[in-house]
């Protein structure tokens, strides 16, 4: 008897951050199924996926990464999320049902789709061609809580059909949830009024649309964050989803990894250097990236600093303060981009200056390390109150009157979490409680394992 394996199709949204836990996704299914796996990136982001695999990177040999357009010209900019929303939209189905119909034509029948849950339309896809699908979330269940509770929030008047804040005090969506300040919601960062209108019309239209799928899956854990999960038990802790736990290398990086930060690393003394990352979105004013260089040369600590090529409005070496890289000599380390996991897991790592974006938070939170908060926008200000506020294992900065956080305030919080033991004693009873969740018998293993008994049971189209 041939032995049946399943072959799904995965599509993130075109995101670093989205990329990177759906490919950890597929490679655990890898693991644990020996599953075949279709990874469907943009054109734009499969090119800097292919030229950032490093030469004795396997994964092509796991998983067929295969490409289709975001109906945008090469040279056109994606950080123009209406523009590039707008066009996924109008370009992307078609495309992935061609993609699906081919390789159901190819006597490959496609078992089931699991679809990054902002990318809706591929669960509608999966439906008009009959094929179970999966809703895969890659961020904290309580930003997803909030896009499912848009419509009681539009009925209580706390915002308008729009988006726009009516009520700005503090709310609960439960009694058992934080409080989430209206103006943390991932729409309300936007300031542009139709930007904000086009992502409550897209949360609207996914809500409708994750109800073709048979599973929404979430990268986070129960332990994490109960409140969200307890109000909406369809959403199923999965993670968190890290190669650590895989034995495994992540992939999917946009960016080269410079290993060699890590070789630096082993030459420093356990819990004493700072990890500073914004990840692949965020970007400093020249003003704010001074004041950051000279709040970390000022604090007299050690650094290990990703500075992206596009992380300054004006990038280059002359961004950097007059003599800085003289003055902090061999105690701070820059590279452009990093092997994140195998440096928070470093022993060497005593605090994440972090933008607080989900993969960033549950990758520091399982390694036991503690947070300086510098959220950019989206679910990563409601991520920087589940650090500070719920969890306690990291501190918040202050901006002055001119809207930028300045050298003295970033010294005084690195100072302030250095010489307070309890960020790193709570931060290590969270890690404990963490990894439990994805050890044998574990709240999120158990799930994951329910995961893929279901995909076993899935044999193409219904």
């Amino acid at each position: 008897m041939v032995q049946f394996i399943p072959h799904i199709v995965a599509i993130p949204y075109p995101a670093q951050g989205h990329v990177l836990p759906l490919m950890e996704l597929s490679l655990w299914l890898i693991k644990e199924l020996g599953c075949k796996i279709t990874f469907v990136n943009s054109e734009f982001n499969h090119k800097r996926v292919i030229k950032a695999l490093s030469e004795n990177d396997d994964v092509q040999d796991k998983i067929s990464l295969i490409s289709i357009p975001d109906g945008l010209e090469p040279h056109e900019d994606r950080t123009d999320l209406k523009k590039l929303t707008e066009s996924i939209n109008e370009v992307m189905p078609g495309k992935l049902m061609e993609v699906i119909n081919m390789i159901n034509s190819n006597d490959s029948q496609i078992s089931c789709v699991i679809a990054d849950e902002n990318m809706g339309w591929a669960l509608e896809v999966a439906a008009k061609l009959n094929i179970r699908s999966a809703a895969f979330w890659p961020a904290a269940a309580a930003t997803l809580a909030s896009l499912f509770s848009v419509s009681k929030l539009i009925d209580d008047g706390i915002i308008d059909k729009d988006g726009a804040i009516l009520k700005a005090q503090g709310i609960k969506l439960s009694p058992n949830m934080p409080i989430m300040n209206p103006s943390d919601f991932s729409w309300a960062t936007f300031p542009d009024p139709a930007m904000r209108k086009m992502i409550m019309d897209l949360v609207a239209d996914n809500n409708e649309r994750a109800k073709f799928a048979d599973w929404i899956i979430c990268n986070s854990a129960k332990e994490l964050e109960p409140g969200a999960f307890a109000m909406f038990p369809q959403v199923s802790p999965i993670g968190p989803l890290l190669a650590s736990n895989r034995l495994g290398s992540s992939a999917g990086s946009f960016w080269p990894e410079d290993s060699n930060c890590l070789k630096w690393l082993d030459q420093q003394p356990h819990n004493s250097v700072i990890y500073v990352a914004f990840g692949s979105f965020t970007i400093l004013d020249l003003t704010q990236f001074q004041e950051l260089a000279l709040g970390l040369e000022s604090s007299k600590r050690r650094f290990l600093w990703v500075v992206r090529e596009d992380l300054i409005l004006d990038g280059g070496d002359s961004a950097y303060p007059k003599g800085f890289k003289d003055r902090v000599g061999s105690r701070g380390h820059i590279v452009k981009w990093a092997p994140q996991q195998k440096v928070l897991a470093h022993p060497s790592i005593a605090c994440f200056l972090s933008h607080c974006g989900w993969n960033s938070t549950v990758e520091s939170v399982s390694n036991g390390v503690p947070f300086l908060c510098w959220p950019y926008f989206a679910d990563q200000l409601f991520n920087q109150s589940y650090i500070c506020d719920v969890w306690k294992v990291g501190l918040g900065f202050n901006k002055n009157e001119f809207g930028v956080i300045g050298k003295e305030e970033l010294k005084n919080k690195m100072d302030k979490l250095f010489g307070d033991e309890t960020f790193k004693e709570r931060a290590l009873d969270l890690q404990a409680k963490v990894n439990s969740s994805v050890k044998e018998g574990g709240n999120s293993n158990k799930m994951f394992g329910k995961f893929i008994d279901w995909i076993k049971t899935q044999r193409g189209p219904i």
